[in-house]
């Protein structure tokens, strides 16, 4: 599972040619374009003929396929790989897969791995722990093997969807596209919305991408998207783009992230989308939105009562640039300032880019 872009059908493509298998022992198809009167049925034919691995790519475009799964495991000897948007819900009422199948999620590009894929070398990652106490040792042994600056503005506009490495003149006109067709498209083909809904999923974008990351005025954006009153219908639709990995909604502590719930802060998934879908941005919530999402694949974040976010229930960060003070977590055990724009820090003040390096 992960974001449309993110490289989830190359990865199939690759392990398929790297299997060992035999050609006729691999299949491959895609469920958005072809018409299939049941995966069953083509799997047990697979069977028959000597299968041994099929990958089901863009399942979620299937009805019911968790019904289709739970018949191929249960009777079938056969692997099965499958790919889908974050937008797929597992339901388990329908049909229990949640003992038949291991999910993997897919993250885009680190700053780290996009550095190796622009320059040809090979870098190291660093756990959290790592980055908040040793930050100054790390930062010299990395900051003069590849053109920091350069890199880390490049990335933050165009580096987190592989697919920038063969579409860089035109890049973000594709990502614009790429989430269009995520609200057109993919979320209908899971979430039963009208054309109505798809439009306003748009603006909603457009609104939260333009906006300072505070705890949004709910009243505002309902009047902005014609919705008077209709507080459950926001909520629903934050929901369904937080799902379909185009959000990034962060709650506090004591609130999970529930789609009938108003969130603490919402951001857009990744930077780059900021870049792809705004006229205009702030770049207080760029940094925000960065840190977030360089933190999201391995540690959850909340939002504290001071600071910016809580990490692993534990560390507390403030996001600033080179001149950011520490007396919004002045007090606060574990805090640390994050700071853009500086290549080495000091006791208390990380570089914003070496969390780029945590995968």
């Amino acid at each position: 599972m992960g974001a449309r872009g993110v490289g989830k059908t190359t990865f199939l493509i690759q392990h398929l040619k790297d299997s060992p298998l035999k050609f006729s022992q691999k299949l491959y198809i895609s469920a958005d374009i072809i018409n299939i009167s049941s995966l069953f049925e083509i799997a047990e034919e697979f069977q028959a003929q000597g299968g041994k691995l099929l990958v089901i790519d863009e399942i979620h475009k299937y009805n019911n396929f968790e019904i289709e799964l739970k018949k191929i495991y249960d009777i079938l000897d056969i692997q099965v790989i499958f790919s889908g948007s974050s937008a797929i819900s597992i339901d388990n009422s329908k049909a229990d897969l949640s003992r038949r199948v291991v999910i993997y999620s897919f993250s885009g590009l680190s700053f780290r791995e996009f550095v190796e894929l622009s320059d040809g070398i090979s870098l190291p990652t660093y756990t959290l722990d790592d980055i908040l106490t040793d930050h100054i040792d790390i930062a010299y042994e990395l900051k003069d093997r590849f053109s920091l600056k350069q890199r880390f503005d490049e990335y933050i506009k165009y580096g987190y969807y592989p697919f920038y490495f063969e579409h860089k003149k035109n890049y973000l006109l594709k990502l614009h596209e790429t989430i269009n067709t995520v609200i057109e498209v993919d979320i209908p083909a899971v979430y039963p919305i009208t054309y109505s809904s798809a439009v306003n999923l748009k603006k909603l974008v457009r609104l939260i991408c333009e906006s300072y990351p505070y705890t949004p005025n709910m009243n505002r954006l309902l009047e902005m998207l014609n919705m008077p009153q209709n507080y459950k219908g926001l909520y629903r639709y934050m929901g369904f783009l937080h799902r379909a990995s185009v959000l990034n909604i962060i709650n506090q502590k004591s609130k999970a992230t529930n789609m009938f719930k108003k969130p603490d802060k919402i951001y857009l998934h990744n930077t780059n989308l900021h870049y792809a879908y705004c006229e205009n941005t702030h770049i207080g919530t760029v940094r925000e939105s960065l840190f977030a999402s360089m933190l999201r694949s391995k540690h959850s974040l909340t939002i504290p009562k001071k600071g910016d976010f809580l990490i692993d229930d534990r560390y507390t960060v403030e996001i600033g640039g080179k001149n950011k003070t520490g007396k919004q977590i002045q007090g606060v055990t574990d805090s640390f300032l994050v700071l853009d724009d500086i290549e080495i820090g000091s006791p208390g003040r990380v570089p914003l880019w070496l969390f780029g390096f945590l995968y």
